[in-house]
């Protein structure tokens, strides 16, 4: 039986334009996530998940994208697969829900809803541990903030909120660690 199609959640801004440097970036991380044989998530609209969607197409894999009723913009032509919901929070837990490691590149106020609703999951255990790679540093002060201020609690959990999030410097590298993670299940 073939082993069934990992798919990574990309959460990143709507904002940025093909003629950026973040829609670049964001292309190239799906084009390497296609490449490994990765599905790809977004939150299907512009931007970053336009890009990653574009990106994932280029190199032969699958795009899909949760769209929400709430928000009036139109998919991009990109996915192969639209699932739409009423709101945006049912958006964000079918983001979260279809993962099976997540992406978190540059983004806004959605974005830091993204990650922090992925982390806290984890960290409280109302999901299971799935990787979670944070693209650039754009987030780094703000996970370093959060890990500083957890560092002196007495938690079961704290000794392992360290590895909860990866940082990776590229879009080659942060689709490395994915293929590792997965490779390393596996066996």
């Amino acid at each position: 039986m073939k082993p069934r199609v990992k798919t990574i959640t990309v959460f990143g801004s709507s904002r940025p334009l093909e003629s950026g440097d973040d829609y670049a970036l964001a292309r190239q991380l799906g084009g390497e996530l296609g490449k490994k044989g990765f599905s790809v998530c977004t939150g299907g609209y512009g931007g970053v998940m336009e890009a990653v969607s574009r990106g994932a197409h280029d190199a032969g894999g699958q795009a899909m994208g949760v769209t929400a009723r709430f928000f009036k913009a139109t998919p991009n032509k990109w996915l192969d697969r639209e699932i739409r919901v009423k709101t945006w929070q049912a958006r964000l837990f079918e983001l979260i829900d279809r993962g099976d490691g997540y992406v978190v590149c540059a983004g806004g106020t959605g974005t830091l809803l993204e990650l922090a609703a992925v982390w806290e999951m984890m960290n409280k255990r109302v999901m299971l541990p799935k990787p979670v790679i944070v693209l650039g540093d754009f987030w780094k002060p703000v996970v370093d903030r959060v890990r500083e201020a957890e560092s002196g609690q007495e938690s079961p959990w704290i000794d392992r909120q360290a590895s909860l999030i990866q940082f990776a410097g590229s879009p080659p590298e942060a689709s490395d660690m994915l293929a590792s993670y997965f490779e390393s299940q596996a066996r």
